[in-house]
């Protein structure tokens, strides 16, 4: 009976090996040796790339913005300029008894809150339509004055521009005060205007500036903004300014300790700083000579990071690095990531020979126990 048993122990225990040998682990994806290997395959067309400071350097296309010529260079825009919308008041001293405009016993006319109609002009009594549009309020009181001197002595007149409703930009996005505002003497360039509504709400190394006019938008850095007076472009009636993050993403897969879709923290950010957004590699199962950056290179690219000239159209390319070197590190530290970007942690050999190991354990055990109930 004892034969029996010891035998039945034995079966049972090489029935959970062999089931276990028969069975393929879970991991996070393929390993180093296994994408390395596709290189060799004549039928795959990925192109697998050693990564050292040469090829960062033929890779590296900081997404670069800026304002072309029809927005720099333009002066900044008189404050006292009239435009379609604007308010103003217009104020007539007669020297003569019997006055054309003022009331019995004045000898002076207001009239406030004029408004310039969709077509630059506004009417005043006795002078009619006026048209006042790009106009300085000094050039339309000498035009209203020489009108007024044909019906009455010596007119003094006073053209002041007391709302610029129809000189206004919208700004929008991360602002501290988001809305319309005029463009007036302390708010004429882009920088003045953003601060005027409470400066940038967001990171400064992640915020975009975005200028809509004439039906066409461009956007920089704001960093650049800063740094490249030119930039500092002259406002017109009716920009829209939007401030918004920078909304480029790369993937982080495989063995580390953050899985995810990740936004760029700034501007350039280097292979090396993506793994530590990504929360930095599973010190128990990462293969830091298996780092991998998957990204479709245009042809242009490919044909120089490949030393070739025949490769035509979108290529996808798989960039290896290999942290345990002294170069690797630092080619690692040099390579730019590009919005769209995979990176992706391969496991350590040892990674999956622990988990079996760790598996059989469970198997003599559990064979341990069933001999046990055996018994």
């Amino acid at each position: 009976m004892r034969f029996f048993r010891s035998n039945a122990r034995l079966a049972c225990a090489v029935a959970l090996v062999s089931l276990i040998s028969g069975c393929t682990l879970p991991r996070s994806g393929p390993t180093a040796g296994e994408i390395l290997s596709s290189d060799r395959d004549a039928a795959s067309d990925i192109h697998i790339v050693e990564v050292t400071s040469a090829i960062a350097a033929a890779t590296a296309d900081s997404e670069t913005l800026g304002f072309d010529s029809s927005l720099i260079g333009n002066s900044l825009l008189s404050s006292d300029v009239i435009n379609p919308g604007d308010i103003l008041s217009i104020t007539v001293w007669e020297t003569v008894d019997s006055s054309l405009l003022a009331s019995v016993g004045q000898k002076f006319t207001a009239v406030d809150q004029i408004q310039v109609d969709e077509t630059g002009r506004i009417y005043v009594p006795h002078v009619g339509r006026v048209s006042v549009s790009g106009r300085t309020p000094e050039q339309v009181r000498i035009d209203v004055t020489e009108k007024l001197s044909n019906q009455t002595p010596d007119p003094q007149v006073e053209v002041r521009r007391i709302a610029g409703n129809g000189t206004t930009v919208s700004i929008l996005g991360d602002v501290g005060s988001p809305g319309v505002y005029p463009i007036e003497t302390s708010t004429r360039s882009l920088s003045s205007m953003i601060a005027r509504a409470g400066g940038v709400s967001i990171v400064p190394e992640v915020a975009q500036i975005r200028v809509e006019r004439g039906g066409r938008a461009q956007r920089i850095w704001l960093q650049d903004l800063y740094d490249r007076p030119e930039l500092d472009i002259a406002l017109r009636p009716g920009d829209r300014i939007l401030i918004e993050q920078d909304r480029r993403s790369f993937t982080a897969l495989g063995a580390t300790e953050g899985q995810a879709r990740i936004s760029f923290n700034k501007r350039d950010m280097s292979a090396i700083e993506a793994l530590a957004a990504s929360g930095g590699l599973d010190g128990n199962s990462a293969d830091p000579t298996g780092i991998f950056v998957f990204r479709t290179e245009d042809s242009a690219t490919a044909n120089r990071v490949l030393a070739r000239s025949d490769l035509v159209g979108p290529q996808r390319v798989a960039y290896v690095m290999d942290l345990t070197a002294a170069d690797g590190m630092f080619a690692a530290q040099e390579f730019v990531i590009r919005n769209e970007d995979t990176v992706y942690i391969t496991e350590a050999p040892f990674s999956s020979w622990g988990r079996v190991a760790a598996l059989t354990a469970t198997v003599v055990s559990l064979a341990g126990s069933v001999a046990a109930i055996a018994n």
